[in-house]
């Protein structure tokens, strides 16, 4: 058991884990509820859909670095430097997503909604800064999270399991980036199923792992018994 690995980190694991998958299934639940809102498929998807989904981003991203920094701690002291670069990749992802999301969600609305370079920076389809700049946090630092993080899990069945379900998340993501090579963002569906439907399943089995794993001071107590 790493000594990292404390009673607070479990917690902290499992409350993230738990929390992302939920929050994550009610996200698809919401944008599926703003898809079939639409009458033009090429349309953006309008409030109140869209304000939502924008709301539930940023609850999701601090909760996808605190679950890689419960992982973190976790993981065993040999694959410190795998954990440590995804989580490195997890406060990338956060940190642009968030940025881009409330200012989507304030600044947008508030002041350039209707000029001319509002559509090219804040608008929510291609192309725009910030389409570019979520998929740079979803397509290329999401899938390098997973990856990197995917390496941990061996041994169990369970943790076997979870290393494929990160791999090929993260490899689905890395398919989204089709959608920029072809101009097509229909392509970047691809790697919203890897984000946003199988990595949820990947989130609730590592919330699984952390339940089952003792944390440092509960094996340290039963020692001492």
């Amino acid at each position: 058991m790493n000594a990292n690995f404390s009673d607070a980190s479990r917690k902290v694991g499992v409350v993230s884990a738990f929390g992302l998958a939920a929050l994550t299934f009610a996200y698809v639940l919401v944008l599926g509820a703003g898809l079939l809102s639409l009458t033009d498929k090429n349309a953006q998807i309008s409030d109140p859909w869209f304000s939502l989904l924008e709301i539930l981003i940023l609850l999701i991203a601090p909760l996808f670095v605190s679950l890689f920094a419960a992982l973190h701690d976790w993981a065993p002291p040999t694959a410190k430097t795998l954990s440590r670069v995804a989580l490195c990749f997890a406060l990338l992802l956060a940190g642009v997503t968030c940025c881009v999301h409330f200012t989507i969600l304030t600044v947008s609305r508030a002041t350039v909604a209707d000029e001319g370079m509002g559509d090219l920076l804040f608008a929510f389809k291609w192309p725009s800064a910030a389409y570019a700049l979520d998929i740079l946090a979803w397509d290329v630092f999401f899938p390098l999270a997973a990856l990197f993080a995917a390496p941990l899990f061996f041994g169990s069945p369970l943790r076997t399991t979870i290393r494929f379900i990160l791999i090929a998340s993260g490899l689905l993501a890395l398919a989204g980036l089709s959608g920029v090579v072809l101009n097509d963002m229909q392509w970047r569906n691809i790697g919203i199923i890897g984000y946003a439907i199988v990595f949820p399943i990947a989130a609730a089995l590592i919330g699984l792992v952390f339940l089952r794993s003792p944390a440092s001071s509960q094996v340290k107590d039963s020692g001492n018994a």
